[in-house]
């Protein structure tokens, strides 16, 4: 069976952001609030390949190249949230979300789930918003002879 683009893309989402706060987490700077905002390029990498791969397959129509990226986003976002959680519980439950940053989303003393499901809504917003956005940019946008050309 071979996978959609959208999971694909998506899956690279997953692995990137997955590596991305690995490597946050092995140098120490998992507690800088600022870095993981950084995690979008690759949001947005993973959704821009979903739309330039729908454009060279022919697929012109805003509406199918928005709900192809946003649902890209959405596969890697909720693949990202589902690793936290397995994360979280095996790095020591309640006691490592302590460690994490109280100015990311919260105040107080989250509980697990309180945590991931924050983040979920929160990833789902923001890959909704880099979708539209990303399709602003590739709106009008069509491939003639192997090379995309602008309407």
């Amino acid at each position: 069976m071979i996978a959609s683009k959208e999971f694909r893309n998506g899956v690279i989402i997953f692995v990137g952001i997955g590596i991305y706060f690995l490597l946050m987490e092995f140098l120490g700077w998992s507690d800088i609030f600022y870095m993981r905002f950084l995690n979008v390029f690759i949001v947005l990498y993973g959704i821009n390949r979903t739309i330039k791969a729908n454009l060279f397959a022919g697929h012109n129509d805003y509406l199918y190249n928005l709900t192809s990226g946003a649902m890209t986003a959405f596969i890697g976002v909720i693949l990202s949230v589902i690793a936290l959680n397995v994360y979280i519980h095996l790095r020591g439950g309640a006691e490592y979300i302590k460690t994490l940053s109280e100015a990311f989303l919260f105040g107080g003393t989250p509980s697990i789930y309180q945590y991931c499901v924050g983040l979920l809504f929160e990833g789902l917003a923001s890959s909704a918003i880099g979708a539209f956005a990303l399709m602003q940019y590739w709106k009008g946008q069509t491939v003639r002879d192997g090379h995309l050309t602008h309407e």
